[in-house]
């Protein structure tokens, strides 16, 4: 039996394994999953080091750049939560960590996110020289836009013309919720033809 023939069967197996979970929970799919949860550790943890921890740290300890003896010291302190009595020296490190994290991804969150999303919300209501879909898209991602950010305002009662405009921004709320959620099930069910589509061609052949 060739490896591809032995990895082919193996993967069906598995997959089998997997779906087994649909008639109940048992050992099969136990096994699958433990399987796949290890293996998935056991990869990123060695794609990680030679990635990551090797280029970045090892090689410049190596080349005695000796101010990344800093985050050396710092990864240790994050293993000594494994050690309750020394503990608490990884506080030092997390609270490090997201300390500089917050202060490097402030600036990229706003000019990709925060500007990005307000200037795409600035959009032109003139109908003048354009097709009429591109003004409706326009229309409504303004009174999404507005009623969505009323429905947040919480200072005044929603009541009136507040409380009106408001449940316009739950409908459009919810319709956002709704194709997110739709996506999501479209994806996973994607992924489901793959496998089925695996175990009828590529394993059993018949299509």
């Amino acid at each position: 039996m060739s490896l591809e023939l032995f990895g082919t069967w193996l993967a069906a197996l598995l997959t089998l394994c997997i779906f087994s979970f649909l008639y109940k929970d048992n050992p099969f799919y136990k096994f699958a999953e433990h399987l796949f949860v290890g293996v998935s550790a056991g990869y990123w943890l060695c794609y990680n080091y030679w990635n990551m921890v090797k280029p970045n740290l090892i090689d410049n300890l190596e080349a005695h750049n000796w101010e990344y003896l800093l985050p050396l010291i710092l990864s240790a302190f994050m293993l000594m939560r494994l050690i309750p009595k020394v503990g608490w020296l990884s506080r030092w490190a997390i609270a490090f960590m997201i300390g500089s994290g917050a202060g490097l991804m402030i600036i990229t969150y706003l000019q990709s996110n925060f500007l990005e999303q307000i200037k795409s919300t600035l959009v032109s209501l003139d109908p003048t020289g354009l097709p009429w879909y591109v003004v409706l898209n326009s229309f409504l991602i303004f009174v999404g836009v507005v009623s969505g950010l009323v429905y947040f305002f919480f200072s005044k009662a929603h009541t009136g013309v507040t409380g009106g405009v408001a449940r316009v921004g739950v409908v459009f709320l919810m319709v956002c919720f709704g194709a997110s959620f739709g996506y999501t099930v479209m994806a996973r069910i994607s992924l489901l033809i793959g496998r089925m589509y695996f175990l009828l061609h590529d394993w059993l052949g018949l299509v």
